[in-house]
């Protein structure tokens, strides 16, 4: 596992030990952010579901200016924290251990917007539906931001969720991923 373009190309990621999370491969982050850049001129994201950190960290490669990075396990945490020296991006990096709902109550409160919303839960525990209509119903993805969503193949997700709607839908093998963009009349 690496970051594969952007300032950071071919840094190794560590993976979080044990088998309770499951690293985006670098095929499908290479596909995945070509889909959404592949490369950014600024601008703030959400890894929610961070595990290692990798889809957050390759995201800051590619010229996001700041990534906050949730994760529930403290294993994951620990691994995000490595991989964020590793790459040298301390100071555009937020890492908190908190669970999706949590985090999207004091991001809330923070009245932060996200341009990018990466969520890649465990996909026996998905509720991406939901995530995304919460997202929505609390506006925090700017005007023309994306939610990126990877999970498994064989879940087919609906072309709107609140003010999202689904631009990009693509299978790799047993992942899929599915991009919503926010278009508003504001």
């Amino acid at each position: 596992m690496r970051v594969v373009s952007g300032i950071c190309k071919g840094r190794p990621l560590k993976a979080v030990p044990g088998n309770t999370t499951r690293p985006t491969t670098d095929k499908v982050k290479e596909a995945l952010f070509n889909m959404i850049g592949p490369y950014f001129d600024g601008g703030v994201g959400l890894d929610l579901f961070a595990g290692s950190g990798g889809l957050g960290l390759e995201a800051l490669s590619r010229g996001l200016d700041k990534v906050i990075f949730v994760d529930r396990e403290a294993k994951a945490i620990q691994t995000i924290h490595e991989n964020i020296q590793a790459c040298k991006m301390e100071d555009k990096a937020e890492v908190y251990r908190n669970d999706s709902e949590r985090a999207l109550k004091a991001l809330i409160k923070r009245e932060i917007h996200f341009d990018y919303i990466f969520l890649d839960p465990p996909y026996k525990k998905q509720q991406l539906v939901s995530l995304v209509e919460k997202i929505s119903e609390h506006r925090l993805v700017t005007n023309g931001g994306s939610i990126i969503c990877e999970h498994s193949h064989d879940v087919e997700l609906p072309e709107r969720a609140g003010e999202f709607s689904r631009v990009k839908h693509e299978k790799y093998g047993i992942i899929a991923i599915t991009i919503y963009s926010r278009f508003s009349e504001e």
